[in-house]
């Protein structure tokens, strides 16, 4: 009998994150976002329209896809509540203090894993004020990218908004 190779929990995560993705309703790109702490699911999130209003898949476009906007950029002509900023919603802060939030991307054209996922500069400040500490992003089935939301405090100067706030 052969030895059993266990998933660690960081790739056991990731992949409860990629099945929330499933749920999502962006023609561009779905993410699936799940908060973890003491080894617990907090919450879920994915991306799609608010509650009650239409979403792009059943509306049959991306108004973003159809002005090219290029990824990054103009996310308020996005239909869709993030992934990340559902999965906040959906906690209690006291929950998500000190916590992981895992996300995983998938291009809807390709099938494929985003390798380079990231939170758009809105979900950065929603999730630096949840108190969560950590963000595991998936690249590949079995690689991730840790990062420590402190370092986005200091570091990051998407942060700042293109008028200085």
């Amino acid at each position: 009998m052969g030895t059993m190779t266990r998933k660690d929990k960081d790739n056991y995560y990731l992949s409860i994150a990629e099945t929330v993705l499933e749920r999502g309703t962006c023609l561009r790109r779905n993410y699936g976002a799940i908060i973890v702490k003491f080894d617990q699911i907090v919450s879920t999130g994915y991306s799609g329209a608010p509650r009650g209003r239409k979403n792009c898949i059943d509306l049959g476009t991306c108004i973003r896809e159809s002005l090219n906007i290029p990824r990054g950029e103009r996310y308020e002509m996005c239909r869709s509540v993030h992934a990340e900023a559902n999965c906040i919603i959906s906690a209690s802060r006291s929950d998500m203090i000190g916590g992981t939030l895992y996300l995983v991307g998938r291009d809807m054209k390709t099938g494929q894993l985003i390798p380079d996922a990231s939170s758009c500069a809105m979900c950065k400040r929603m999730i630096i004020n949840a108190g969560i500490d950590r963000i595991v992003i998936r690249n590949t089935p079995t690689e991730h990218t840790d990062i420590i939301v402190r370092d986005w405090v200091f570091n990051d100067d998407t942060l700042s908004g293109e008028f200085g706030y």
